[in-house]
Order: structure tokens, then sequence, then C-alpha cells
């Protein structure tokens, strides 16, 4: 039985955005030198998208926020094996706003960045596998 065409459509836009989050990060760490910044934003807001994106598939609602913890810990009460990862990509919750302002740290390292940005497709690819193959990008 086919899914609801809505909930089909609302889930991928929430994969599409995270992938070109990913995609962006992914271009910026190949610059000369890598936007470190942006790149760590960028790994923050795909993994915020694709937890949504989970969230949605298993009508949870969610509120607008940035918190990792937060919405990981919505996503684990639907699928436990999770935990292990969405601990490792908590931390990226304050890459929605460290490093943003004038006044907040310098940058992010080079080594931060790509961590981050590995982190992050990690997330995209296990919430993608747990997801209908018909909603996967």
């Amino acid at each position: 039985m086919p899914h609801d065409p809505a909930l089909v459509a609302e889930v991928q836009a929430w994969l599409k955005k995270a992938r070109k989050d990913l995609d962006t990060a992914a271009y910026e760490l190949q610059a000369n030198p890598p936007f470190t910044d942006d790149i760590v934003f960028h790994a923050q807001q795909a993994v915020e998208k694709a937890l949504k994106a989970f969230l949605a598939w298993h009508g949870v609602p969610f509120r607008r926020t940035h918190n990792l913890v937060e919405l990981g810990g919505e996503c684990c009460q639907i699928e436990p094996g999770l935990e292990s990862l969405l601990r490792r990509a908590a931390p990226l919750t304050e890459y929605a706003w460290r490093f943003r302002y004038p006044g907040d740290p310098d940058e992010a390292t080079v080594e931060e960045a790509s961590n981050a940005l590995t982190i992050a497709q990690e997330v995209f690819s296990s919430i993608s596998k747990r997801l209908p193959e018909e909603v996967r990008l």
C-alpha cells in the first residue's frame, strides 16, 4: 500500500535540505583555506533536518529548535539503535550559533569542521536507511 503522498513529499523536502547542507559543507571543505565556520554550521543543519525528516515520517511533532539533543532524544524513543550515533552528533548543536557573530570564538579548526561533516554524513545515512525506500534520495 503506498504511503500518503503529502507525508512522502514532506519527508523528502527535509532530506533534500539536509543533503544540500551536506553538499555545501563538503564543497566548502575543498576551499583553500576551507570555510570552517560555514562547514560546521551546515553539518549541524544537516543533522537537524535529517532528524526532523525521521520525526515527520513517524508522525512525531517537533518544535522549531536547533537542539540536536532534544531532537535526537525524540528519535531514540522511536529507534533506540540511533542512540550511540546521536550522542556523538549532540555536540554539533552549538554550531547553529557558535562562530556566527562578532565577538564569538574566532573560527572552527579544519579538524573540527572535517569531524563535524563526517558525523553529519553518518547521521544522514543512518536516518535514510531507516526510512522507506520511496522517500530516500
